[in-house]
């Protein structure tokens, strides 16, 4: 198995709501804030080629909104496609596509406008959602509905191109999956077996290498409780096992390792997965 971090650019967020309970004199220090109170994001998706699969897991913002949605969040940094361009990888040759869930800001890539028609982006790739998050976002609750966009991914169903899963379940060989239902209803984290090491894809259930501490549960969780209890489970498991943890949202920490301390949890190592693959 090959592992490619693909970086689909950087975006800006709200900091208190990246952080939840934790004050800013905190947090500031650990992803300073601008005058707006946004911080910066990495949009970080990951390319996982195994045998004739080449699998994308996220896809991003994407390019399709209007100006005035993107003035909000600020994208800048790169995009998903130059990035692909630089691996040698064209839309065509994805063969499938993982979505952890449909926020915009992990979904808006996997559909593009092409003379006005919204089409999937990869082509020839089946893409695979959580079946109890896809009912989630089509039936958007008041709280969440600014994340949802269904242009985002309506049209995935269309192409006749969408596989719906279920809790658990293996997308080729040494890609797994488990679902977590704090941040939002059934995401799923992408769980890889790569040089004798197990990778996990960490999405939203830990966002950045600052969110390891289990307070640090953002603002945005629909569940906050039961994402201290996910992320208190998975922690355990990570240290006793040297787990690899992958960050989709970390602007500096691409991975990490953690370990226990007298107060909970703590990063460990941090590197990327290049300093890992000779």
């Amino acid at each position: 198995m090959n592992l490619y971090p693909v970086l689909a650019g950087y975006f800006k967020l709200d900091g208190g709501a990246m952080f939840g309970v934790v004050p800013k004199t905190i947090w500031n220090a650990l992803n300073p804030a601008d005058e707006r109170n946004l911080c910066t994001w990495a949009l970080r998706c990951l390319l996982v080629e195994q045998g004739n699969k080449r699998v994308l897991i996220d896809c991003g913002l994407g390019n399709k909104q209007e100006e005035k949605f993107f003035r909000h969040y600020e994208p800048h940094g790169g995009s998903l496609q130059e990035s692909l361009q630089r691996l040698g990888i064209g839309p065509a040759d994805i063969t499938d596509v993982v979505l952890t869930h449909l926020h915009f800001d992990h979904c808006g890539g996997a559909v593009e406008r092409i003379n006005d028609t919204l089409l999937p982006a990869f082509p020839q790739a089946t893409y695979h959602i959580h079946r109890s998050q896809w009912v989630w976002a089509l039936q958007p609750n008041a709280r969440e509905k600014a994340s949802f966009l269904k242009e985002n991914f309506l049209p995935l169903e269309a192409s006749g191109r969408l596989n719906l899963v279920d809790d658990q379940g293996t997308i080729c060989e040494g890609f797994s999956y488990q679902t977590v239902y704090g941040h939002t209803e059934a995401m799923v984290l992408p769980v890889l077996q790569w040089k004798g090491r197990t990778v996990v894809y960490m999405a939203d259930l830990i966002p950045s290498a600052a969110h390891v501490p289990l307070p640090y549960v953002m603002a945005y969780d629909i569940r906050p409780l039961v994402t201290l209890q996910e992320k208190q489970e998975l922690l355990e498991q990570a240290a006793s096992e040297q787990f690899i943890l992958f960050f989709e949202h970390d602007p500096q920490t691409e991975a990490c390792t953690v370990r226990r301390t007298d107060k909970g949890f703590a990063v460990d190592q941090r590197f990327r997965l290049s300093d890992l693959a000779s």
